[in-house]
Parts: structure tokens; C-alpha cells; sequence
């Protein structure tokens, strides 16, 4: 069989049989030391005519290889038992290397997919914790964020097919002073009763309005029951 040489880098003399066996189409049981061990040699000689530097393991295998080929071919005589078959020998080295390399690439996934995770030490938010902020002991800022996600939801159900798009100018001072216009006027109100319109500029303003006055203490937040609508008091200053 002539064997071509390819620009391939192999890890050892292991590598390169495994390579050989590959290109033979065989079972690693199966492979003949005969043909296995001129291929290899092939390999040997070519990178010397190529002047490339050959690994003193490689040779020593090639020496192996040979040894192994000419005591087949040898009339057999009467071995000791205790004596390991070198061929044997040779295929279980050739099997926990193949594994080994096997284990490597999936390491090197599993490396390569960890590599697209990005995490960060757990931090303490301590920092971000405002005390001014006040609202009723039975109401937290979670029941607030649900509350915000709902009328999310109601936003998308009551989009209109077609719409007409027109920019208006919102600021959390602005929307600020027009809630505590109303409250001033009805005393309280419900959280969704404050949003006359959904869009996304609108809902984010009245919503940071709405901390933005609790944090000041000119307004209260109160629920009245788990999942209960969140009412918003005036509070004289």
C-alpha cells in the first residue's frame, strides 16, 4: 500500500498508528503488524527525504514495530506463559491512547463552550438600598415590578392593528407633578389607574415617577391584599 504523506502534526508514535489504522479502515484488533509496521516505516523514511526531524520515540516504535513483524514471521516456538504477547501489548497501549485522546477532545469542548460563559463573584447590593424609599409593610418593591409586568401584558393585548405613531416629550418631573395633581384632587388611586395610555415612553416615566415620589414621601403605597391592587395615598409634607 503506498502511503502519501500529509501535512499532519501527530502528538507521538501512538498518534501516527492510530492515524495509519484509521486510513486502513480496521478495527484496532484486527490491524496486520505486517502492513501496519511498512506504512509506518513509509512514514518514517519520507519525513527523512523531506528533512524533517524525526522524534527519537518514533524510531523507537519503529524498532518495536519490527520486532513484532519479524517474530511473526518466524516459526513459533514454545513461550513462556508469563511472557506478555508484544502484539498484545501493542494493541492495549494503541486502545488507552486512543481513549485518553478521546477524553482530550471532549475536555477541549467542554473548554471551548465554557469559554462562551461569562459569570461574575456574587455582589453585595447593600449600596443600592435606600432607606427614604417608603412604602406599606405588606407591599415590596417585587409587588411593584409584577404590577409594572402586567400592564406590560395589557399593552401588547390592547395594541391596536394600526397605528399612528407621534412623539410626545415625557419627564419623570413632569409626570411626577401631574400624579400628584390627581392625588390631590381623589386622595388615592390604583397603580393601573394612572396609565391612561401604554406606550413604552409613557409606562416607564409614570413608573419611575411613581418610586421617584415614594422615595420623597409624598406619596404612600398600600396593598391590600397578596396580589391585591396597589393603591397610591397622598401624603401632605
Amino acid at each position: 500500500m503506498e502511503y502519501t504523506l500529509k501535512e499532519i502534526e501527530f502528538a507521538g508514535p501512538l498518534d501516527l498508528l492510530l492515524h495509519l489504522i484509521k486510513e486502513a479502515n480496521v478495527d484496532i484488533f484486527d490491524i496486520n503488524i505486517s502492513e501496519i509496521t511498512d506504512q509506518y516505516l513509509n512514514y518514517i523514511n519520507m519525513m527523512s527525504e523531506l528533512n524533517l526531524d524525526v522524534d527519537s520515540e518514533y524510531l523507537v516504535m519503529a524498532a518495536d514495530l519490527i520486532e513484532i513483524k519479524s517474530r511473526e514471521l518466524l516459526p513459533h516456538e514454545e513461550e513462556d506463559e508469563e511472557e506478555e504477547d508484544p502484539k498484545e501489548e501493542l494493541i492495549n497501549r494503541l486502545i488507552e491512547y486512543q481513549k485518553y485522546k478521546e477524553a482530550t477532545l471532549e475536555f477541549r469542548k467542554l473548554e471551548e463552550n465554557r469559554s462562551e460563559l461569562y459569570s461574575k463573584l456574587p455582589s453585595v447590593l447593600d449600596e443600592y438600598k435606600d432607606d427614604n424609599l417608603k412604602v406599606s409593610d405588606d407591599l415590596t418593591l417585587d409587588d411593584i415590578i409584577k404590577a409594572f409586568a402586567t400592564l406590560k401584558e395589557k399593552q401588547i393585548l390592547e395594541k391596536p392593528l394600526n397605528t399612528v405613531v407621534t412623539k410626545k416629550e415625557y419627564s419623570v418631573n413632569k409626570r411626577s407633578k401631574e400624579i400628584l395633581g390627581k392625588l390631590k384632587k381623589s386622595k388615592k388611586l390604583e397603580f393601573k389607574d394612572l396609565f391612561e395610555t401604554y406606550t413604552k415612553e409613557y409606562v416607564v416615566v409614570t413608573f419611575l415617577s411613581i418610586l421617584d415620589l415614594a422615595k420623597k414621601g409624598n406619596i404612600t403605597l398600600n396593598q391590600d391584599k397578596n396580589l391585591g391592587s396597589i393603591i397610591l395615598k397622598y401624603k401632605d409634607v
